[in-house]
């Protein structure tokens, strides 16, 4: 992931905040299964795009820090962040425009790290998993919620690349639910859970939520 995924991602960021959420049901059991899991953690989200997870889940942690490669992305967010306060909100967050590597370089350390939609487009799986676990304190929480690609159809993963080219798509890497999982095991995490949120008739985007070792 890099400059080439930054600007696309800027340049998608109002249409992206506009977009309705495809399955608000699944969103929703998401989003309560991991307040469940950060009761006053110290948290930092990974690919957060313009906040609304974020601005959903920071009361439940102790402190929440959102980040994501795109400006553009961040900026939304933080608007939505002020009109939040403005009506009441108080969760400690924050918003910040950085990746797993520059964090994992500052050598901050969180009790949680969250990734929603992330995981795939966060470039070489190993290396971003590699950053996550040298962000958290031992036995903290990597929890995730990802698009496997590998397990959709083929016609999809060949349009990818093409689409790529041409400057509607961002760089996305192409895994299964199975591998995906034996390669968070494989970066030092025991999978404590690995659920379906979906509510449609086939749901492609695992909940994991995996603990540091």
């Amino acid at each position: 992931m890099g400059d080439k995924d930054a600007r696309f991602w800027d340049r998608a960021a109002r249409k992206y905040a506009a977009s309705p959420i495809g399955d608000e049901a699944g969103f929703e059991r998401t989003l309560a299964r991991t307040r469940a899991l950060i009761p006053g953690a110290r948290a930092v989200e990974l690919g957060c795009g313009t906040g609304t997870a974020a601005l959903r889940l920071a009361d439940a942690a102790g402190s929440y820090l959102a980040t994501d490669i795109s400006g553009g992305m961040i900026a939304i967010a933080q608007e939505k962040l002020e009109d939040a306060r403005r009506t009441g909100f108080n969760g400690q967050l924050s918003f910040r425009q950085a990746t797993a590597g520059i964090l994992a370089d500052e050598g901050a350390r969180y009790d949680a790290v969250l990734g929603f939609n992330y995981l795939h487009l966060a470039g070489d799986l190993a290396a971003v998993l590699g950053h996550i676990r040298s962000l958290l304190v031992p036995g903290g929480l990597f929890i995730s919620k990802t698009p496997c690609v590998g397990d959709m159809n083929p016609l999809v993963r060949l349009a990818i690349p093409l689409m790529r080219l041409v400057g509607k798509a961002p760089g996305v890497t192409t895994f299964s639910a199975a591998s995906l999982a034996e390669a968070i095991s494989a970066a030092g995490f025991e999978i404590l859970e690995n659920e379906r949120h979906g509510s449609k008739k086939r749901d492609l985007r695992p909940f994991i939520a995996a603990r540091a070792l």
